[in-house]
């Protein structure tokens, strides 16, 4: 009997849809429940045993008893290991215990049951595109299937890979093929797999799934960009190779899956990366050069032509002839993942147009996200996608990486914790929960899982709203220095506020964040103002909703350039004609130009002009 099939239901990858910072209560959390609930009455490993991580004679016989019952039975005696470990503060043991129950819980899974549950992550995220498939099997057989009992074996008692492994895991990777993929991978050659194991789980990860038609911009048509990667294993053998050349300005052994991630995203074929090492005068301190290497063809923004006019988009064509920032941002991100470097494909508006440019790991182990960014064009921020989980995220997120400060023996604590408080909520024990998770933040306040599972264990406990508006507050206060995750703790004060009838403290919320970042993150003040917009759309009649708009444009416009422009002005002047009210619209286009202080034979002013144009064209 062929096994039944599940569609994917959510929308496509759209520009925006996956950049809110925050990821509300905690994926592990409906992971874990789902292992709760299939836990029966814990057998027994003896107490004294579990303060200490797991012998290797336990794992010996756990693997024995995995292969002739099945790992699902084995779940529960994990987890009751795990929890007594970190009942009685023995932190190391009670972090081996916990992974390797939940290899356990994975291996045990059946494809069926995490299908269903990806599917519902993946239109949580918004993150499904046109390049996936429409439906998916629902298999009952365990996922762990696809893994040989020696790579079983191998993965649960290899601590650091377990480690680098949870760290990393997203809801909405497909499982059944990231084994798959790992499993080939060890199959074909089991030492060099262990030699570069964090390389295949980055390629396991990013492979997973196709990428999408946007990737990794949306101004070359899919006849001339395929969007394929290549065959796991080629891409696996090919940068191990180039390393044994050496050809990699890093060495892929000392960087982390979550940093090779951004090298294994190439779509430029492997043929044309071999080309690329043929280029002359990029040394891993001039990468940049890489971006101003290919010709800037001016003509093509000024006739407004965005769109790559060839037939192909191979790297050596590029650079013979030329183009403009989003050919050259995906040459010299191209030429850098050959050479070993994880690179970013990054784009943003400032105050007159859209650009693009690149950012890289240096040799220091610091990002630099401003290669081709040019200053003059006042860009407020920049936006790349994570090709784990295509979600859209700001550069200033990658301070996170670049700080380090998930390597520091302060974090690895803070995780612990939070891996155990979101154990505990799922289970329904929610004073351990809150209790864990106030450790996790008071070890590391940046732990936003830690903070997320604060904040719902707080609410399941039933707690005032005055008290869960003082921990967002408090959670605002820790990303103070992370102005989009500051910003996105603020909003969820100020809806908490008028929920409850504070209007005036909630507007004054707004306020003050929006002075806050109106200097140098005028896209999040923009957001405000949007936010503004969208109510007043919603709750007010037409006479206040144009007073609201009126307000947003005098307050947020100045400096808000093109990203004003998107999401305010075209959003409501659209409302309007959809009204039938054509009037209002060309004085609501008008207003904004007047405030927005358009340059001549700019993108901005081409985009008011094609919207002034829409005004004018007859109603359908």
């Amino acid at each position: 009997m062929s096994p039944r099939a599940a569609s994917l239901r959510c929308g496509g990858f759209s520009g925006r849809s996956g950049a809110t910072p925050g990821r509300g209560v905690s994926w592990l959390v409906l992971v874990l429940s789902a292992w709760v609930r299939l836990a029966a009455q814990p057998a027994g490993i003896p107490a004294d045993e579990t303060i200490y991580p797991p012998s290797p004679r336990r794992l010996a016989a756990v693997q024995t008893a995995a292969q002739r019952d099945g790992w699902a039975p084995q779940t529960a005696m994990l987890r009751a290991a795990a929890l007594q470990a970190y009942e009685r503060e023995k932190s190391s043991a009670a972090e081996a215990w916990f992974h390797v129950y939940r290899w356990s819980g994975l291996f045990g899974e059946t494809e069926a049951g995490f299908v269903t549950r990806w599917l519902r992550a993946i239109e949580a995220a918004r993150v499904g595109h046109p390049n996936m498939s429409a439906s998916y099997p629902l298999d009952p057989k365990p996922l762990g299937a696809a893994i040989a009992p020696e790579l079983q074996a191998w993965l649960v008692g290899n601590a650091a890979f377990s480690k680098e492994f949870f760290a990393l895991l997203s809801p909405v990777d497909y499982l059944p093929n990231v084994f798959k993929i790992l499993g080939d991978l060890h199959r074909s050659d089991p030492a060099r797999f262990k030699a570069n194991a964090n390389l295949a789980l980055a390629i396991a990860v990013v492979h997973d799934l196709p990428p999408p038609p946007i990737w990794p911009h949306g101004q070359v048509t899919a006849k001339a960009l395929p969007r394929e990667f290549a065959p796991p294993a080629e891409a696996f053998a090919w940068w191990i190779k180039q390393e044994q050349l050496g050809r990699m300005h890093h060495k892929l052994s000392r960087l982390g899956a979550n940093e090779l991630k951004f090298v294994v995203d190439a779509v430029a074929p492997l043929a044309e990366l071999e080309w690329s090492h043929g280029l002359s005068g990029l040394p891993l301190g001039s990468l940049a050069r890489a971006y101003t290497m290919v010709r800037y063809r001016g003509e093509r923004a000024t006739n407004n032509i965005p769109t790559w006019p060839g037939s192909t988009y191979k790297l050596p064509e590029i650079l013979a002839a030329g183009g403009i920032c989003a050919d050259q941002a995906y040459f010299a991100t191209q030429v850098g993942k050959a050479r070993g470097v994880p690179t970013l494909f990054i784009y943003g508006a400032g105050d007159n147009g859209r650009h693009a440019w690149f950012g890289f790991l240096d040799g220091n182990q610091k990002w630099q996200l401003d290669a081709g960014r040019y200053a003059e064009q006042r860009l407020v921020t920049g936006y790349a996608r994570d090709p784990q989980t295509w979600r859209e995220f700001s550069d200033h997120e990658l301070q996170f990486l670049s700080e380090h400060f998930r390597d520091l023996p302060s974090f690895r604590q803070s995780r612990l914790h939070a891996l155990f408080a979101a154990e505990y909520l799922a289970a329904g024990n929610v004073p351990a929960a809150a209790a864990a998770a106030r450790k996790a933040v008071n070890y590391e306040r940046r732990n936003q899982e830690g903070w997320e599972i604060l904040l719902a264990a707080a609410k399941t406990q039933g707690r005032d709203a005055k008290t869960i508006e003082n921990l967002l507050r408090e959670a605002a206060l820790a990303f103070q220095r992370y102005r989009d995750l500051e910003a996105f703790y603020v909003k969820r004060v100020s809806e908490s506020l008028r929920a409850r009838g504070e209007t005036s403290a909630a507007d004054a919320e707004v306020a003050r964040i929006a002075v806050r970042n109106r200097g140098d993150r005028v896209d999040l003040s923009v957001q405000q103002g949007r936010d503004l917009v969208l109510r007043a759309i919603a709750t007010q009649p037409l006479a206040g909703q144009i007073r609201t708009y009126n307000s947003v444009v005098d307050r947020y416009g100045p400096g808000g350039g093109v990203g004003f422009f998107d999401q305010v002005v075209k959003i409501f002047v659209e409302h309007l004609l959809r009204l039938q009210q054509p009037a209002e619209a060309s004085h609501a286009l008008e207003r904004a130009r007047r405030i927005l202080k358009v340059e001549p034979k700019s993108q901005l002013e081409a985009e008011f002009a094609r919207l002034r144009a829409e005004l004018k064209a007859p109603a359908r």
